[in-house]
């Protein structure tokens, strides 16, 4: 009730307008623009109504003018109603029917943003950046983004077969693939090397205590005494503000984690650190990459401006704002942008992204140079950071370095099936080398 409560004065006050003289010029002026631009639409409706080939219903005339208001504004705000709503639902809680594919709309073509790890897409090597042309030979272009994303999600265990196009290949080619429940495991753990691993796949509702289930398993599986910890981000699209507040708690003793701030400006929200710290201050790593988005950029923001940890990787997705989910009907919501949010320091991240302090392409992919990266900023009317941001869209050094000459075969020769990831062990175990000692019993924070 507390969100949906932020938009009724409005509503009262627009119902109350009759009945309030206009007492300035000001709101008389401002009050005759708004009803010209309402009587424009209502000349359209009219005119669509009395004379379209057609007839249509007013449900369909008025479902496609919120559409097309929300879609003026910016490329997360949404409205959905009946099978779309039910979506919306599932895919917060981490469970349904489809490929699991993280996709966004351009130029009428569906761009691939991520494949959410262990799910049909990503078994299949979809790729982020790839171009999704054909849904069972039938062409997806001028469809929306929420049709094409109905035509990928269906019953689980029917077959369905992709057109895929990608940046570097001389052709499309088809990938057929079966759908399957995703349920997804947001939070997996193990120890490499002495050094406790989680990878969060989403922020969905209960990922705060499964991460902090994962550290107190490192610790049990360890004898309380890791090396350190790797938190891997990579292709994790994000989630709810609330879980990333409680993952990013989980490593930090005290300090605000973000604030959300809203049109106006008294309109700031703060959330901060609760004392414990349950990485002990050992050294920690975090793995980002293009598909590293809102929740997740909330943490690696957070653990970077704090110094707590290491980013390494590819510069994140750049999804800065705050999207807030209002009921309006039983089978209806309006998904709505009412806020950026800002790391400790004050840095947005919108259209620029978290930039890793130690860069690490990910040289196991042999498509890794030829395949662009997709962001915030390469999508239509994205929202504009309120601070300057240098955007780097993709991470490109003409000049050799030696630390990431091998090649993909190279690599797979050696038995290195994720680059980014056995550089974030190395690069750890050299850190937490000195410090070998500090435990869960008796902590020692690096200085």
């Amino acid at each position: 009730m507390k969100k949906i409560s932020k938009f009724l004065p409005s509503l009262a006050l627009v119902g109350a307008l009759s009945l309030v003289p206009v007492t300035t010029s000001s709101l008389a002026a401002a009050d005759t623009a708004n009803y010209q631009e309402l009587e424009k639409f209502m000349s359209v409706y009219e005119r669509v109504k009395a004379n379209y080939v057609d007839q249509v219903d007013d449900h369909t005339l008025i479902k496609g003018a919120i559409d097309g208001m929300l879609a003026a504004l910016d490329p997360h705000s949404s409205y959905v109603e009946a099978s779309d709503f039910q979506q919306l639902k599932t895919t917060t809680d981490g469970n349904y029917g489809g490929l699991g594919l993280s996709v966004t709309a351009e130029d009428g073509v569906i761009k691939v943003i991520a494949p959410t790890e262990d799910t049909p897409a990503w078994r299949a090597g979809i790729k982020a950046g790839d171009y999704i042309t054909h849904i069972n030979g039938e062409l997806l272009y001028g469809l929306s983004l929420d049709e094409a994303v109905d035509k990928m999600r269906g019953a689980p265990g029917t077959p369905i077969k992709l057109t895929i196009v990608r940046s570097g290949r001389d052709k499309p080619f088809d990938v057929n693939l079966v759908r399957e429940r995703i349920e997804l495991r947001p939070v997996k753990w193990e120890v490499k090397d002495g050094i406790g691993y989680l990878n969060i796949n989403t922020f969905s509702g209960n990922v705060g205590d499964q991460v902090k289930s994962g550290l107190l398993s490192i610790d049990k599986a360890t004898g309380g005494k890791p090396l350190g910890y790797i938190v891997d981000l990579r292709s994790n699209p994000g989630g709810l503000l609330d879980q990333a507040v409680d993952v990013a708690d989980d490593f930090l003793d005290s300090g605000e984690i973000v604030s959300q701030r809203g049109r106006d400006k008294s309109d700031i929200e703060r959330y901060y650190a609760r004392p414990g710290d349950m990485a002990h201050g050992l050294p920690v790593i975090v793995l980002t990459d293009a598909g590293t988005a809102s929740a997740s950029e909330i943490v690696a923001g957070a653990l970077q401006d704090h110094r707590r940890a290491l980013i390494m990787g590819e510069t994140s997705f750049g999804k800065g704002s705050v999207q807030t989910v209002v009921i309006t009907g039983p089978q209806s919501a309006l998904r709505l942008t009412t806020a950026r949010y800002y790391t400790p320091s004050g840095r947005s991240v919108q259209a620029g992204g978290i930039e890793p302090d130690i860069v690490v392409p990910q040289l196991s992919d042999p498509d890794y140079k030829d395949r662009p990266a997709i962001r915030e900023a390469d999508l239509r009317r994205h929202l504009l950071a309120q601070s300057k941001v240098e955007d780097k869209l993709l991470e490109k050094d003409d000049t050799t370095d030696p630390r990431f000459a091998m090649t993909s075969a190279e690599l797979e020769k050696a038995g290195v099936k994720d680059f980014q990831l056995d550089y974030a062990i190395k690069t750890l175990k050299r850190l937490a080398g000195p410090l070998s000692v500090a435990s869960a019993a008796s902590p020692k924070k690096l200085r």
